[in-house]
């Protein structure tokens, strides 16, 4: 068996044993380490491998060996003369630079095959650069920390990693890069994907950042746009947060311990039983990155799309909403409510906006997409409101 039938091989068990619940990337780290044979060569391949089929597992049919959905998966996904072509679908690799409108063609395969949430998608997305972008996979992002600039570029360039400047403090990196070994992360610099960096820009151009006094990031996660306010904020801003998961917590905490970043108030909470918080804690400012299909994403993590369901969709509405129930009753007096989603869902979006119009006092001040699909990087909702 050459090396790249036994890739195949080692990519159909890794598939066939992956359940879903958690990211591949934790599935195929597990696995390599309980398998020592794969070198860094092999991890890279075999890796690659997997996520191409699940760029692409819908566009094939059952009469589809996996071998034949695995090389035209790469052919689809890749743009280089590509090793495991050459070896075993050399007719693929003769057009590997074509454009993927092409290669589908050539494949005689419809796109329309590849998504199947047509009816839920937002009117203000493109359908066809959205489903394209399922094909590729999105930048690395970084965003330089404040006073920390010149020191990032200098380390970077040191260690020969290349680089895109975009913006005053935003850096585009190839996805393989790893930063880790010439960056303090989270001090220096802090990995999070463009969009993300961008959900803030409402205060920037309105120049309302100083009137932020006290954050609740009610549902946290890891912290990034906490620590991101922090420093528009210019540290000017006592952080409370929140999550449904206390070990998500117990890590935000470590990370917020990197960024020099003291929190005020950290607990865990289900937002959508009850806010936890007494009736009389009011906020300048609360930022709910509410829980959602996360298809915004589904470029940089398609095992995540493979696995979603419609019927999700409805529990995350009522989830949505009840957790718009149970915090936008803590906004002081003349404050903003930021609602922000990696969905691309009008059911998520849109539709939850009109919800807290028709329910609050709340005056919508802009809502968008920041759309990834144009930048290589995530799609973001993010809504402005103020009581």
């Amino acid at each position: 068996m050459s090396r790249f039938h036994s890739y195949i091989t080692s990519a159909k068990t890794i598939i066939e044993s992956y359940k879903g619940g958690t990211p591949l990337t934790h599935h195929l780290k597990l696995f390599f380490q309980t398998d020592k044979k794969y070198g860094s060569r092999d991890r890279k391949s075999v890796s690659a491998i997997c996520y191409h089929y699940y760029r692409c597992a819908y566009l094939f049919t059952e009469d589809d060996s996996f071998e034949d959905k695995i090389t035209k998966a790469t052919f689809l996904c890749e743009l280089e003369d590509n090793e495991l072509l050459k070896a075993v679908a050399p007719e693929l690799n003769e057009f590997i630079a074509f454009n993927v409108t092409d290669k589908l063609e050539y494949l005689n395969i419809s796109l329309s095959r590849l998504f199947k949430f047509d009816h839920e998608l937002s009117e203000m997305i493109d359908k066809k650069a959205y489903i394209l972008s399922f094909f590729i996979q999105p930048d690395l992002f970084l965003r330089i920390r404040p006073k920390r600039k010149a020191n990032v570029l200098e380390s970077l360039k040191k260690s020969n990693i290349d680089f895109t400047i975009i913006g005053e403090d935003t850096l585009q990196l190839n996805n393989g890069n790893s930063v880790e070994n010439c960056l303090q992360i989270n001090k220096d610099v802090v990995i999070q994907d463009m969009n993300s960096q961008r959900v803030f820009d409402f205060f920037k151009k309105e120049r309302d950042a100083d009137k932020l006094e006290t954050l609740w990031d009610c549902c946290a996660a890891s912290g990034g746009k906490s620590i991101l306010l922090f420093d528009l904020c210019q540290g000017k801003i006592k952080i409370t947060v929140s999550d449904i998961r206390e070990n998500i917590l117990t890590n935000l905490q470590l990370r917020f311990k990197d960024a020099g970043i003291n929190i005020q108030k950290k607990f865990v909470q289900d937002l959508s039983k009850k806010s936890g918080l007494l009736l009389d804690d009011k906020f300048s400012i609360i930022v709910c990155d509410a829980p959602c299909s996360g298809s915004g994403t589904w470029s940089r993590t398609p095992e995540q799309y493979f696995s979603f369901e419609n019927e999700q969709l409805a529990l995350f509405a009522e989830q949505q909403k009840n957790i718009i129930i149970n915090t936008i009753p803590h906004l002081a007096k003349d404050s903003w409510f930021v609602y922000i989603t990696c969905s691309v869902f009008k059911s998520e979006n849109e539709d939850m906006v009109n919800f807290i119009q028709n329910n609050f006092s709340c005056q919508l001040l802009e809502m968008k997409y920041l759309k990834g699909y144009e930048t290589k990087s995530d799609t973001l909702f993010v809504a402005f409101f103020k009581n």
